[in-house]
């Protein structure tokens, strides 16, 4: 784990990840998006657990990644990915 002082909130974003013509990865556009707030327990991924409108994220604080996402209690279905963004909310 880093050292790396983190976050009190990020903006996640909840995405289908698909292909463009070309084949290069796409995210498309955000299906969900909520700001998630620090709990001050680390997760099961040893990073630092966020919470908020239905989301329950691990963020790395150093790079960013979403390292253990659930929504509304469920695992994110096989080919979505969670995004963490640090936006106008979150300062």
């Amino acid at each position: 784990m880093t050292s790396t002082p983190h976050r009190a909130t990020y903006t996640v974003t909840l995405k289908p990840q698909m292909t463009d013509e070309s084949g290069r990865l796409d995210h498309g556009t955000s299906m969900r998006r909520a700001v998630v707030r620090a709990t001050g327990e680390e997760g099961e991924s040893g990073y630092p657990r966020y919470a908020g409108d239905g989301f329950e994220v691990d963020i790395d604080p150093e790079t960013r990644a979403v390292e253990a996402a659930t929504v509304d209690g469920l695992e994110l279905p096989y080919g979505w990915v969670a995004e963490a963004e640090v936006g106008a909310a979150d300062e």
